[in-house]
């Protein structure tokens, strides 16, 4: 299942940014074979038995309390896999892609019961983007907008797909991806660990070549910096400290108006294939029992007055979450002003 012939050169830092008083970004990589997490700048780590761990997580809520949503989702994640992965004899992709599935999951219950009994924190969450090596393929657990992508012969292309505002509509063909980046909607998240008793997290996978390069990172980076110059500077950066300095800086100098963290893996060995392209890279839906291809998590808006006489009770929209006082909003927040409004323009149209 695993090779000891392949290498990964880890990279990982975060940064205040320019605007912001406090991070609430944080990164985890991990040898889960060893249960270990210490590592310097651009060491070179072997994929061992059990595999590695790579994470980037973005709280959001504001005072300190997207610093411990974050915290807490990493370090919820990080122990339950160690255990749970550590424990199992089921050491295939479907056993490790459902164990990093599960250890998501527990993260968003225990940072949602933490919220509730703790009303100082109200409304905190997180984003979690969390990718396991296991031979020669990586997976992925994906919540909320932070982001990974893969670099390969110095095209990047993104292997995540944003819960986001805007993704729903790029995806309807409502909106392209230029003007999606534009809109003062593009902050907008529809799904966070902590504000909600259930989340979908997205599963997915890519097989891995020599060479190739992963960039994990908040939106503070994705925000900022185009995936086509991440993929640039890849390819003409010489070393992974170096790489992700010259990302954040980037960053900076675009104004910095959010944390910054990045996490750059880059992998190397006999026991990967030669890379022949980048038209094998992309968004994969892990084919597992119980993985069927994500549906919206945002109910349908109707577009035309309901069939029956007496108007339904509009539900509350959810508490709405602020990332450090951007317009953010997490759930479906968007959809319960919207319904609101279909609502009233409804009874207007009654009179």
């Amino acid at each position: 299942m695993t090779d000891p012939s392949i290498q990964l050169t880890i990279g990982a830092k975060t940064d205040l940014g320019r605007t912001r008083d406090h991070n609430e970004d944080t990164f985890l990589v991990a040898d889960l074979t060893r249960g270990t997490t210490a590592f310097g700048a651009g060491a070179t780590i072997p994929v061992a038995a059990r595999g590695l761990l790579l994470m980037v997580a973005d709280g959001m809520g504001g005072a300190a309390a997207g610093e411990v949503a974050s915290a807490m989702a990493r370090d919820v994640i990080f122990s339950h896999i160690t255990r749970a992965w550590g424990e199992t004899d089921d050491t295939s992709g479907d056993g490790f892609i459902a164990t990093l599935r599960e250890a998501v999951e527990l993260a968003n219950d225990q940072i949602h019961s933490y919220a509730r009994e703790h009303p100082e924190v109200r409304g905190m969450g997180t984003t979690a983007t969390v990718a396991g090596v296991l031979g020669n393929r990586l997976y992925v657990a994906q919540v909320g907008d932070s982001r990974a992508y893969m670099v390969r012969n110095g095209e990047a292309v993104q292997l995540t797909k944003d819960q986001s505002l805007m993704q729903r509509l790029i995806d309807a063909g409502e909106l392209t991806e230029e003007e999606a980046e534009h809109s003062e909607r593009r902050n907008i998240i529809l799904q966070a660990l902590g504000p909600d008793v259930r989340i979908r997290v997205d599963v997915t996978y890519q097989d891995l070549s020599r060479g190739d390069t992963l960039v994990i990172c908040s939106d503070g980076l994705s925000g900022q910096v185009k995936r086509e110059e991440i993929g640039t500077l890849t390819l003409t950066t010489g070393s992974i400290e170096a790489l992700c300095d010259n990302l954040i800086d980037l960053a900076n100098e675009r104004g910095g108006p959010d944390n910054i963290t990045v996490v750059v893996a880059r992998f190397e060995g006999e026991g990967l294939p030669e890379a022949t392209g980048a038209g094998m890279v992309g968004y994969q839906i892990y084919p597992l029992p119980d993985n069927p291809t994500p549906s919206d998590p945002m109910p349908a808006i109707p577009m035309a007055p309901p069939p029956t006489d007496v108007p339904q009770e509009a539900e509350a929209p959810p508490v709405e979450i602020r990332r450090s006082g951007s317009p953010t909003t997490v759930g479906a927040v968007a959809v319960g002003i919207l319904g609101l409004l279909a609502l009233a323009f409804w009874l207007l149209t009654r009179r």
